[in-house]
């Protein structure tokens, strides 16, 4: 049935002209606001009724301890606080139970009991008060920090979750989400349950906002902006915010699509497949806002994050002075969002902790057109790279730099995929060896050695991501290029957990399980764990599809991690995404890539992928083989190129089992293609 939904505030409005509109919050310690000093003033619901104003009467209902299941051992049907609420005949009913629940005593004997107990909780609220609104709320999170979080609690969370969800279904009620908007904020939780002034803060602007229907109006997702880069001949979907009820229209390129906001604020389209080019502009409005971005491209948008490498800026590289003259390019356009305070050997201001607890991290710079002006600071990988494939593809494109030196693995990450897969190392990050002692080390010499408990840090698990790639979920992004390792090099096995999961993690925020994700290998550097972290990137790309590697061992420094030779990287980055994503099946994507061993007698012969026209990078014999019969007795070995292949041999060892190559920290291995791509150092097992 077709029907108009009127904005939320102006039913609410005439309804406030006759009679304060009641407001009952009920629940538990959450509710009641256990943790503040003064629950009266600074509980959620007393925020609330500072929101809502004079019109409204909220009436807090909230029992710490109680239980939404009826059979548990505190039920909040057997509570006076439940007897208040019903006598108070709400107009408008939220309800957030069943942290509780998650107790041992309680859920796991009695889920079934769940949703027909939650469903009479309803239908009590109904009989006290028959007209009343009823809105409830998927659960706060519960943090990692809670002594049964992985004894059940964190499953146990998640199921009632689903329950909720399927009850405002059944009942026909008004699903608002508490979870979603206090997840990424763990300090504010300081017992790890009950959130603080702030948190609490942030629960009454949710229910502020589901009442009045009131979300601030008109809003695009975050960076979007004029001069961006949106994508070329494929569908595509704008999505954001307006007040419930708003009829939203957006004009790009003749096209006009209309759409009408629900009770959650959301508003989506989707924008037809736009012709290569530009200039565009797009126009968002309902009947009392607009917004208007002009020169915006059609063409390809990629991401390049990591750490310090990718960082590095154009104008420190060694081909920079060259290149920054001539980098003007109007169908190359840049969003370089740098860190508003670097990780160096300094303790942070007051003022600085304090916005990096708000996740106010990053610049926002806003969209800058490739010239002169722009490219010296931004990453020399990401130019190069962006510079090649506008190049190759004759379209616009459009290139994010997100990156932060010394940045660990584990601190991209979301925090869920974490918190099921590799809850290790959420647990007091500043002193788990999990995480590198020198990122552990920077941390707290950041912070300071007197920082409060929950103080945030770039380093912290999870943090980048809460602060930057969430931020980020929204833009239609083509792919992703990658350069990081140095701080997760000091172990190689909890790095082979963490990088599938990152990749993992970023596809499923842009809900791709195909999108492109192509990283760097470490470089050389006298650092003892190098090579073999370097062959466990190389194994990790036969478990990560449309995902691709590219090699620097032959560029590194042996005294500097931040080698200064850039450009080569971004060319490797760049045939990657030419062969693998966009039919340039001609172009050479990678270097020899070790295939198979085979053991002739006293001979080994390897074979590669990659392999046509094998050579040496300069012109010498071939150099850095070595075979072994036993593990730990390894040899120089000859090395001779034969056709394809590379034959070894060794006077030494008679029996050969095992071979490696390049197999050390700073290394001069000299084996390329005819694409003059490096090989990748490796061991056989």
């Amino acid at each position: 049935m077709k029907h108009i939904l009127l904005p939320l505030a102006l039913l609410w409005l005439a309804l406030s002209a006759t009679a304060q509109i009641r407001v009952s919050c009920i629940g538990n310690s959450i509710t009641y606001g256990t943790g503040l000093q003064d629950p009266a003033a600074d509980s959620y619901p007393s925020q609330l009724q500072h929101l809502l104003g004079p019109d409204y009467e909220v009436g807090r209902f909230g029992k710490p301890g109680a239980t939404l299941l009826r059979r548990a051992f505190r039920p909040y049907f057997d509570q006076e606080e439940f007897h208040e609420a019903m006598q108070f005949h709400g107009d408008i009913a939220v309800i957030h139970l069943g942290i509780n629940d998650t107790d041992p005593r309680a859920w796991p004997n009695y889920r079934d009991d769940f949703i027909p107990d939650y469903c009479a909780l309803i239908d009590s609220v109904r009989k006290s008060s028959p007209k009343c609104r009823i809105i409830i709320a998927r659960l706060t999170p519960l943090s990692d920090r809670h002594h049964r979080f992985l004894s059940g609690t964190r499953d146990w969370h998640r199921e009632i979750q689903h329950s909720i969800e399927l009850v405002a279904q059944l009942k026909d009620c008004q699903l608002i989400d508490f979870y979603e908007p206090l997840h990424h904020r763990p300090e504010l939780f300081p017992d790890g349950i009950h959130p603080n002034r702030e948190g609490y803060g942030i629960m009454a602007r949710v229910v502020y906002q589901a009442i009045t229907g009131d979300f601030g109006g008109l809003q695009l997702p975050y960076y979007y902006g004029s001069g961006m880069v949106l994508p070329r001949e494929r569908e595509f979907q704008i999505q954001g915010y307006a007040n419930a009820g708003d009829k939203v229209t957006i004009r790009i390129n003749g096209q006009r699509h209309h759409t009408r906001t629900g009770r959650d604020g959301r508003w989506a389209v989707t924008i037809s497949p736009l012709p290569s080019g530009g200039p565009y502009t797009l126009e968002a409005s309902t009947k009392l806002q607009k917004i208007t971005l002009q020169d915006i491209l059609a063409g390809e948008l990629w991401l390049c994050s990591g750490q310090s490498n990718m960082e590095f800026q154009l104008q420190q590289c060694n081909t920079g002075r060259d290149d920054i003259p001539l980098s003007a390019n109007p169908d190359i356009r840049l969003l370089n969002l740098e860190a508003r305070w670097r990780t160096d050997a300094i303790q942070w201001s007051a003022t600085a902790l304090d916005s990096v607890n708000r996740l106010l991290y990053f610049t926002d710079p806003g969209w800058r057109v490739c010239s002169p002006y722009s490219t010296p600071r931004f990453s020399a990988i990401g130019y190069y790279f962006a510079r090649e494939l506008q190049d190759s593809l004759h379209c616009p494109v459009g290139i994010i730099n997100n990156a932060v030196g010394g940045s660990p693995t584990e601190a991209w990450i979301d925090r869920t995929t974490l918190e099921y897969e590799f809850p290790e190392i959420l647990r007091d990050w500043t002193r788990n060896d999990f995480i590198q002692d020198w990122v552990r080390q920077r941390g707290q010499q950041n912070m300071g050695q007197d920082h409060a408990p929950l103080q945030r840090h770039p380093y912290q698990p999870c943090y980048l991501y809460e602060s930057s790639i969430r931020q980020l979920r929204d833009l239609p992004i083509a792919g992703i290029i990658w350069y990081q390792g140095e701080s997760n090099a000091h172990n190689k096995d909890a790095h082979e957990r963490l990088f599938p999961l990152l990749v993992r993690s970023w596809r499923q925020t842009w809900q791709r399980d195909d999108l492109p994700f192509y990283y760097v290998q470490l470089s050389s550097l006298n650092r003892p764990s190098w090579p073999w972290f370097r062959d466990s990137q190389r194994r990790l790309l036969a478990s990560l599809p449309h995902s691709g590697m590219a090699v620097s061992s032959d560029l590194g420094d042996s005294l500097d991690v931040h080698f200064h030779t850039k450009r080569p990287l971004g060319h490797r980055l760049a045939v990657l995404a030419l062969h693998n994503d966009y039919g340039f099946t001609h172009v050479v994507p990678s270097g020899p890539l070790f295939r198979a061993v085979e053991f002739r007698r006293r001979e080994a012969w390897l074979t590669f992928d990659y392999a046509d026209g094998l050579h040496t990078s300069d012109d010498q014999p071939l150099r850095t083989f070595e075979i072994a019969e036993h593990e730990g007795q390894f040899h120089p070995a000859q090395a001779t190129i034969v056709g394809d292949k590379v034959r070894l041999t060794c006077p030494e060892v008679q029996h050969p089992h095992l071979v490696r190559y390049g197999w050390q920290p700073f290394t001069r291995a000299n084996l390329v293609n005819a694409a003059g791509l490096p090989a990748s150092t490796f061991r056989t097992e």
